[in-house]
């Protein structure tokens, strides 16, 4: 799919160098670099030229060791939105930009690109996942692996394996049969080592048919036997429970550090002989190799050049592009493209077209140094004569994190907030400046010392009205406000794994009628406590906006659509519905948000609905909408992307990579939580579209919005497929009035009567094409042999089956060709 070639493993030469330095080193030396030196980083060795190595977290952009505003971070569209663009050389480019990132902030590893199945659109991770089909989930990953490798810094597909929920990750033991797990969740996996030579991967905190994953034998065979991985297997952030039963198997790196499971007790398991010092030396043998890729390892050239960091004029021009080429037009009755010269009159709609989600929570979020709303991208579009704006309904009231526009640090006087860490005994310890009020610190030296942790900023409201000002975080704090005490104790959910809560932490908000202008002293103490065994403090000291009466705010957002020439409505997700650390309860936008489209179709029949979400939504609208995009979360370029897509600037180019339901009632795969701490994964290979199709033949519903569906702005005519060997060619012609993209999809089925069980159909490849008005090409798939074939549980391979089977062509799932029948 891609012309860029497999980095490839390092060369007989380098790795007699890397033998030879391994043999300089002690057991315990050896021992000391299995283990982080840090919550980011991992052991130097001067003594055989060893650099540290710095890793990050790296699915839609690169934090590096500072996971605030300090060190900001270009914010590229969520890898669900990637995958809808089916643009593999447009998915290498951003992994360039991912090393160039990484590189700019000293990092030499980037912890990503996330391939998890999305099995059910519960997932609170959905969004950071590619597809519900392992073939593209793969494809689109192995880009964004060689994206990254090729500039010289190394990237981690994560997490192997069968980590596609959220609910109780770190325990839950998925049953899953050995069919199914090689064919739909190994397989990403597996064509990101074996073509895109990936230089690491991390193991995932869940368990496989009754072994935790960094001690399971999956890591050995076929990771390392059978797919020839020589690379870094780095567990998931605590991942590793056992000294010797992670230490026998194939897991080399325990992160973070310094602290562990292994250190002084790894090398006391190898003096008792619980543990040999062979798998000792396999593990720092791959560790020194990783080094030498990443050229931090001295005498050893780095495997490919490193890169250098791109001018922001760059960065952005590529992710606007990137995010317009996922977005997926759903429905389209001629109001778009919207032509910005005929000025029309424009309602914006919805709290997200102001308070817009670029990306996901949890661990891949990154601090952009700016974002674009769609409000800012369509006033820049149509002119702010021509734009105006109302929220509609209270899309969410999470606290938004104080910021330079209207806060001052009291010490200094800046815009931004104080910050002082103190000791027991009241010394100061640090104190600094901060442009934001979401402040994090992870692992950082400064907290040994600390007991507490205190927040200090003037808020000065820009408006009158009741904001509420307040605090969100986990553990124990106390909150003033102009001397008044509002808040102390200690704020933890009940039965809330540590993890999640501090990745998601509850919230206390104090409400205040302010004028225009009027400031107010917002002082917020924390005493930090070890969360989920690590010493780190997340926390933020924010403010919400006034609201007034919701039944008066959808009124006036319902007479300016009435008024307007035009209702654009953006509505989606929050970070309480959707993000790492839980799974979704439901499918529903937020309360509130049906209703307004509802109001807003009746009242205006030029109404385009934009959806904001980075995983399926239920849209019980979607019938009587004239328009709908779906967005996807599409970093920090979003605002301009969408009015380039809106105007017609750009064509929407995303066909969608996994199957929206059209009621929570018909989703199949509904269940992601445990029973018992069991996850049984009983469709087998029946995931996504395949369960759909299956269920359709038999009677079935119709999904909302078919897998690979979305439209353009022109039209298309697929001619008549032919099929030579292996290879399907399709005419393609463009048959509209403007230039356009084409995805066209090739699935397999099976004819003949099997003795194995087949998926109605499957995904064996597409071509994407790009054509002016009239123009013809004709679009030609090459089926790899491996789409044929099946994992046998008796033989334990990969055969191929004699018999029938037949090629479909189309646009998506719903709308393929006759069958064309060949025998193999």
């Amino acid at each position: 799919m891609t012309s860029e070639t497999t980095v490839t493993a390092t060369n007989p030469d380098t790795e007699a160098v890397i033998s030879d330095l391994l043999g300089r080193l002690s057991l315990e030396q050896k021992v000391r670099l299995l283990t982080g030196a840090s919550f980011w980083t991992l052991h130097e060795e001067p003594a055989i030229g060893l650099d540290t190595i710095v890793v990050s977290d790296g699915p839609a952009g690169v934090r590096g060791q500072l996971w605030d505003e300090r060190d900001s971070s270009a914010n590229l569209p969520s890898p669900t939105s990637l995958a809808a663009s089916w643009n593999v050389e447009r998915v290498f480019e951003l992994g360039t930009l991912i090393a160039a990132e990484a590189r700019r902030k000293g990092v030499g590893v980037a912890l990503g690109p996330t391939v998890n199945i999305q099995r059910s659109p519960r997932g609170g991770r959905h969004f950071e996942a590619n597809s519900e089909d392992p073939w593209l989930s793969g494809v689109v990953g192995t880009a964004f692996v060689k994206g990254i490798q090729s500039a010289g810094v190394g990237a981690t597909p994560k997490h192997f394996v069968a980590n596609d929920s959220e609910t109780d990750r770190m325990t839950v033991d998925v049953i899953v049969d050995e069919r199914t797990l090689r064919e739909v969740y190994l397989a990403p996996f597996e064509r990101m080592v074996t073509e895109g030579g990936a230089w690491l991967v991390m193991s995932s905190y869940n368990s496989v048919n009754g072994t935790t994953m960094t001690e399971n034998e999956l890591l050995t065979s076929p990771l390392k036997d059978e797919w020839g991985f020589d690379g870094v297997v780095v567990s998931d952030w605590m991942g590793v429970r056992d000294t010797v039963a992670a230490g026998v198997s194939g897991q080399d790196l325990a992160m973070p550090g310094p602290d562990g499971v292994w250190g002084d007790a790894l090398v006391e398991a190898v003096r008792a002989g619980q543990v040999s010092e062979a798998d000792i030396d396999a593990k720092a043998l791959r560790i020194l190799r990783l080094a030498g890729r990443i050229g931090a390892l001295a005498d050893v050239e780095a495997a490919t050049p490193l890169a250098e960091p791109w001018p922001q004029e760059r960065i952005d021009a590529l992710l606007r592009e990137a995010a317009a080429d996922g977005m997926v037009l759903v429905k389209n009755d001629g109001i778009l493209p919207l032509d910005a010269a005929s000025a029309p009159s424009i309602a914006v709609i919805g709290q997200h077209a102001r308070v817009a989600r670029s990306q996901g929570g949890g661990s891949a979020t990154v601090f952009p140094d700016h974002v674009v709303t769609p409000l800012a991208g369509l006033t820049e579009a149509y002119g702010a004569d021509n734009v105006r704006f109302a929220p509609g309904v209270l899309a969410s009231d999470s606290l938004l994190p104080l910021d330079p526009s209207l806060a001052s640090d009291p010490a200094t006087g800046e815009p931004g907030v104080h910050v002082r860490f103190l000791a027991d005994d009241g010394r100061v310890i640090l104190d600094e400046h901060r442009g934001s009020g979401r402040l994090t610190w992870l692992g950082d030296p400064v907290l040994a010392e600390t007991a507490v942790v205190e927040a200090t900023a003037r808020f000065t409201a820009p408006a009158d009205g009741e904001f509420a000002v307040g605090f969100a975080g986990l553990g124990l704090f106390r909150f003033e406000v102009d001397g008044e005490l509002k808040s102390d104790g200690l704020f933890f959910p009940e039965g809330t794994d540590p993890f999640m809560a501090f990745l998601n932490p509850p919230k206390q908000s104090f409400p205040l009628n302010l004028t225009a202008g009027q400031t107010v002293e917002l002082r917020l103490e924390h005493r930090p406590q070890q969360q989920a065994g690590l010493s780190a403090v997340m926390f933020t000291l924010g403010y919400q906006e006034p609201f007034a009466d919701p039944a008066d705010e959808l009124e006036r957002a319902v007479e300016l659509a009435a008024a307007s020439d035009v209702a654009v409505v953006v509505v989606g997700t929050t970070d309480q519905l959707e993000s790492e650390g839980f799974d979704r309860q439901n499918l529903r936008l937020p309360e509130g948000q049906d209703e307004l489209v509802r109001r807003v179709l009746a009242a205006n029949p030029r109404t385009v609905v934009i959806v904001n979400s980075g995983g399926p939504v239920i849209m019980p609208w979607l019938q009587d909408a004239p328009a709908v995009l779906l967005t996807w979360f599409p970093g920090q370029e979003m605002g301009g992307a969408l009015a380039d897509v809106v105007t017609g600037t750009r064509e929407p180019g995303g066909r969608i990579p996994t199957t929206w339901a059209a009621t929570e009632d018909d989703v199949p795969v509904w269940q992601v939580e445990p029973v018992d701490g069991k996850l049984f994964y009983d469709e087998k290979l029946n995931v996504g579209y395949r369960e759909w199709e299956r269920r359709q033949a038999a009677g079935g519903p119709a999904p909302a919005i078919a897998f690979g569906h979305g439209l353009g702005y022109t039209e298309w005519e697929l001619g008549a497929a032919t099929l030579d060997g292996l290879t399907v060619s399709v005419p393609v012609t463009n048959v509209g009035a403007r230039a356009g993209k084409q995805v066209v999809q090739v699935y397999l089925s099976r004819v003949s009567e099997s003795d194995i069980e087949r998926p109605v159909l499957w995904l064996a490849g597409y071509a994407v094409l790009r054509a002016d008005a009239g123009e013809s090409s004709v679009a030609t798939v090459t089926i790899e042999p491996r789409s044929l074939q099946y994992w046998s549980v008796d033989d334990h391979a990969w055969l191929t089956e004699a018999g029938t089977y037949a090629v479909q062509v189309g646009a998506s799932v719903a709308t393929l060709s006759s069958p064309i029948e060949f025998t193999v």
